[in-house]
Order: structure tokens, then sequence, then C-alpha cells
């Protein structure tokens, strides 16, 4: 059963689910779910908890001894099991689907993993799990979603606050939510009643934003100059390694190519989109980007890119990172 993670805490009410998968990267919001699981069944009476990391080396025989032992404190009790890699093996994916078809009244299950593909949820151990589950799958706040969650939060804090303030909190803190709610709680022994202002974040809010490859891709994509340059000197600051995201561009920026020359010749734009694999929540970004560019300059930042490689390796002079920014401005749109 899936159960979208804003609708957790309504569904614990109106169900009673002993067993539950709790998948995500966001860690706030993967444990702030998991603790919502926790006090659900607690109140269902299960007190007592076993906490297991099945990492390299697990012995999976020790969840069902767990779960055929007798509790020592309580009738009930929750057997939790972090899985850090997502993927438990045979060995696990049988224990697992075994622990799940057994599980007595007195025992519930949290299993909580990292994002979890397709292929993972094809599997035969991952259908057990979930036909007897609650599957929460906990995906990260948006770029265009976070000034929003950061003003309920500042709301849950009993906190009034300017949309200006959002703002300056939303560039600071974007891919890092758990300084979000950090400093939402600083800010909150600081002000007192009184309207968080725009000059209370920017003198007191630490910029803690963290950025990744595919969410500056995503910004050129989306013609997002302003965020382009924030993230691309986010990840110079953070030391990546620029040949990883000039990878990572030449793999999209060939797509990019090969979705247009299709579609020249006549393809069915969703056709060519499938084939592409192109999800369907990335589709208004991929449509964006193709009617900023025709093939010849997608094949232009191509050896944009090139030049950006033999920058980094010595074989041609000039600032890499420089070098880098400019292609994912003139992906986003702006000419140079």
């Amino acid at each position: 059963m899936k159960i979208y993670a804003n609708k957790l805490v309504e569904t614990l009410k109106q169900k009673s689910l002993r067993s539950f998968i709790v998948s995500g990267d966001e860690p706030l919001l993967v444990q702030e779910s998991c603790d919502l699981v926790r006090r659900g069944l607690k109140a269902q009476g299960f007190v007592e908890r076993d906490l297991f990391y099945a990492e390299s080396g697990f012995d999976w025989n020790s969840l069902l001894y767990s779960s055929n032992s007798m509790s020592l404190f309580s009738e009930k009790k929750l057997i939790e099991v972090r899985l850090p890699t997502g993927k438990p093996g045979d060995a696990g994916g049988k224990v697992l689907t075994e622990l799940v078809s057994s599980l007595s009244e007195d025992n519930a299950l949290l299993l909580v993993l990292p994002r979890t593909d397709q292929s993972t949820q094809r599997t035969k151990w991952f259908k057990s799990v979930e036909a007897a589950a609650g599957f929460v799958q906990v995906w990260p706040i948006e770029a265009k979603e976070l000034p929003r969650w950061l003003e309920n939060r500042f709301r849950q804090a009993g906190l009034k606050v300017t949309r200006d303030a959002v703002r300056v909190m939303a560039q600071r803190t974007e891919g890092n939510l758990l300084a979000s709610v950090q400093e939402i709680e600083r800010l909150k022994l600081i002000v007192g009643e009184r309207e968080v202002t725009v000059d209370d974040v920017s003198v007191g809010v630490a910029d803690s934003a963290r950025y990744d490859v595919f969410k500056l891709i995503d910004a050129g994509l989306a013609g997002d100059i302003n965020r382009c340059v924030r993230m691309t000197t986010g990840l110079k600051a953070e030391g990546v390694e620029p040949l990883f995201i000039v990878n990572m561009l030449v793999r999209e920026i060939r797509s990019m190519e090969s979705i247009k020359t299709a579609i020249n010749q006549g393809a069915g734009q969703r056709e060519v989109f499938k084939k592409a694999r192109v999800w369907d929540k990335r589709v208004p970004l991929v449509t964006k980007c193709l009617d900023r560019h025709d093939s010849q300059s997608l094949q232009e930042m191509l050896l944009q890119l090139g030049s950006v490689d033999r920058a980094v390796k010595g074989l041609e002079s000039g600032d890499p990172w420089r070098k880098l920014q400019d292609v994912v401005f003139r992906l986003a749109g702006l000419r140079l």
C-alpha cells in the first residue's frame, strides 16, 4: 500500500498497519516519517524496539531470531531494519520475505531504505514486503517548493516571517533541510514574538546550501540563470570535480540533441520522449530547453565541454570553472 508522506499521519489514524517501508534520500524527511511511524505503532502497544543496521557481513538470521524471541519489557515489539544500500542480496531478500509473511501480532516491522528505483521495486522480496506493508516514498523538496515548505515550518514554530526573509532562507539552505530547521529554531530564540525579517536571516543564517550536479542541470534546462550562478559557485566551493559535471552535461546535451534530431525528422514528441526515457516530471524542463536551442546550438555546447575537459587536464589554457559556467549559462539561454 503506497502512502504519501504528507498523508502519513492521517493514514496511521485510519489503518492498523504493522509493517512499513520508508524510502528516500532526504535525511530529515526520512527521519520525520520514521518518527511518525514509531509513534503510531507505539500507540498500538509496540513499545520495545530492536534496531538492526544491515551492512556488509550482516547476519540476516538475527532478524528471525528477534521475531521469534519474546519481548523482555513489553508484549509487543518493533523490529526496525536500516538497509543503507537498499539491496539485501539473495539471503537478505529471503529472510525479509519470510519475516513479513510470518510476522506475529506481537511484532511490527519498519524497513528504512534509500530511494528505491523501479528495478528494486520489481524484485520478488520487495513485492512480498510491500504487499503486507505501508510504502512511504519520501521525495526531496524541489527548489520551487522550498519557500512554501519554509513558510509552513516557520508557522509550525509559531513564527511570522516576511516573504523576502523566506526567499533568502531558501537560497541559503537549499538542499539542506536540516540546516533550515535548525536555523528556524535558532531564530525562534532570537526574535521572540516579532516578525522574522530579511535582515534577521541575512545576518544570522549561514550559507548552508547543498547542491548536486543533477539539480544544476535541471536549473540550466529551466533557464534559471540566477540559480545556475549560485549552484556552480556552490559546487566549486564544495570541491566537486569539474570533470564529473562535464560528463553529466555531455550525457544530457547529447540526449537533447538526439531528441531534437528525431523531432525535426518528423517523429512525435511523446514517442521520442518515451524512447529517450524522459520522465513525466522532467518533460516541461526538457521541452522548455528544446524550444530555446536548435541542433547547432547543442552541438556547439558539446564542443565547449570538450574545451573544459582539456582545460581541466592542462591541455588548454583558461579557467575550467569559468568555461564550465559559460556552458551552463548558455544551456539556460544566456548568450555570452
